[in-house]
This record gives C-alpha cells, sequence and structure tokens, in this order.
C-alpha cells in the first residue's frame, strides 16, 4: 500500500477520518505513528499527502495536504476475454497499477458463461480491485470498465470506433508477427481467455483492424501476457 486512497465524504476541513476496514487495511500494512506523514489522494483528484494527528484503534485522523497530480494514464486501451474470476481479480489489479483506464471484459467462445454471472463483475468488487491497484501503483484516477456479452455486435458496432487512431493488436500464439517495441502511439491490445482466441474470433478482430502479434514461443497466462504486453510495447 504505497498510498492511501481518500473519499470526498472522508475529508472535512482540511482533516480526512479513516474508520473501518480501510483503517484495518492501514494499520496493517502501513502501521503508523502520531506525527507520521503518509503519501494520499483523493479518488479521481490530487495527491499529496496526510499528517497523522490523532489515532488509535478506532479512527485514524490525517491533517491533508493535496496539491499533486496524478500518474500519466498509460496510452493503453484493452479489450479482455473474461478469465476465470479469481484471475480476473489479479488482472484488474495490475492494469489498475499500470496506469490503464479504458477496460473491456468481453465474452468470448472459450469462456464459460457462468463467468460472466460471477460476483467478481459486481460494482463494489471491482471498485475494491481498482482501488487496491491504484494504491499500489500511486495513482488516483480510477479505470473505466464495461462488459459486453455478445461478442459479435461488440466487434462489429463498437469497436471500430473504441480503436480509431489506435494500434490495434491482437495476441495470437500462432501469429507470425512479433509483438513491436518502443510504440509510440496509443495503443489497443485484446488478449484473449485460456486457450487463446478461436480463429473466427482472430479473423473478426483483424476485419475490424486489428493486427495479430506473437508474444514468443512461450504460452502466458493472462495475467502474466499484460504486464509482458505493457513492457514489450513501452
Amino acid at each position: 500500500m504505497n498510498l492511501i486512497i481518500l473519499d470526498k465524504e472522508d475529508i472535512h476541513d482540511g482533516k480526512a477520518e479513516i474508520t473501518g476496514k480501510k483503517l484495518e487495511h492501514i494499520l496493517t500494512c502501513i502501521k503508523p505513528a502520531h506525527g507520521d506523514t503518509l503519501k494520499a489522494g483523493l479518488l479521481n483528484g490530487l495527491m499529496g499527502k496526510g499528517v497523522v494527528i490523532d489515532l488509535n484503534k478506532d479512527r485514524l485522523i490525517l491533517k491533508v495536504e493535496l496539491d499533486d497530480t496524478p500518474p500519466a494514464p498509460l496510452p493503453l486501451i484493452l479489450i479482455l476475454a473474461m478469465p476465470r474470476p479469481k484471475v480476473l481479480n489479479r488482472v484488474i489489479q495490475h492494469a489498475a497499477t499500470m496506469g490503464i483506464k479504458e477496460i473491456y471484459i468481453i465474452k468470448t467462445w472459450r469462456v464459460e458463461k457462468s463467468y460472466l454471472e460471477s460476483p467478481v463483475l459486481d460494482e463494489d468488487n471491482l471498485r475494491i480491485q481498482m482501488i487496491m491497484g491504484l494504491e499500489q501503483g500511486k495513482d488516483t484516477v480510477m479505470p473505466k470498465i464495461k462488459i459486453r456479452k455478445l461478442f459479435r455486435p461488440f466487434i462489429e458496432d463498437e469497436l471500430p470506433l473504441i480503436i480509431k487512431d489506435t494500434l490495434a493488436l491482437v495476441a495470437d500464439p500462432v501469429a507470425d508477427i512479433p509483438c513491436p517495441g518502443q510504440v509510440i502511439s496509443p495503443v489497443t491490445i485484446a488478449i484473449g481467455p485460456e486457450g487463446g482466441f478461436i480463429t473466427y474470433e482472430i479473423d473478426a478482430l483483424k476485419r475490424t483492424g486489428f493486427k495479430a502479434v506473437s508474444l514468443g514461443d512461450r504460452i502466458l497466462r493472462v495475467e502474466t501476457a499484460l504486464p509482458f504486453l505493457i513492457g514489450r510495447l513501452f
């Protein structure tokens, strides 16, 4: 936990009061003491510091000064075939940590229907995972996550506008072209489920404007492929 994320309702007259599970997390991870200066930020707002002026097991009071802008977003849009629910939590955390601000979670042929009914897709859970990622990456700006349960309408009706003015790439284990490096333009990257996209889906993405690229000889898990791609691209 490298940054304490505060909500608007936490702050009054330049002081932030933290209680409940958020306090438990801070006491466990940071173990602050009276007078300590902690890094803090307002959700979707400025960052800065908070000085501990009162602390007990029930509440933490910080005197906050927030005057720093959050880091620039990563110029990448993520199109993600819904992975196993536990994996999704990790991927969302990683994405938020690395600065991705636009995520589409989609249904593909190899995605089990039950995955899209999982409580991990509930708004409250996604919010928790994104905040954990922001706290790790020292950022305050929440990603926007959209869920699309129908592949063809998404590909044909929405995706052409989403990828406009970006380099659109789809990770494909059998592609002949290696993933490019040191890209200077914004990127849209599509990552398939375990087993990858089927041929029909790869062809549909290509028709939309995507280029299929290889990540090498090894088959990577979704949560491994994402940071690998970001490190390669940027």
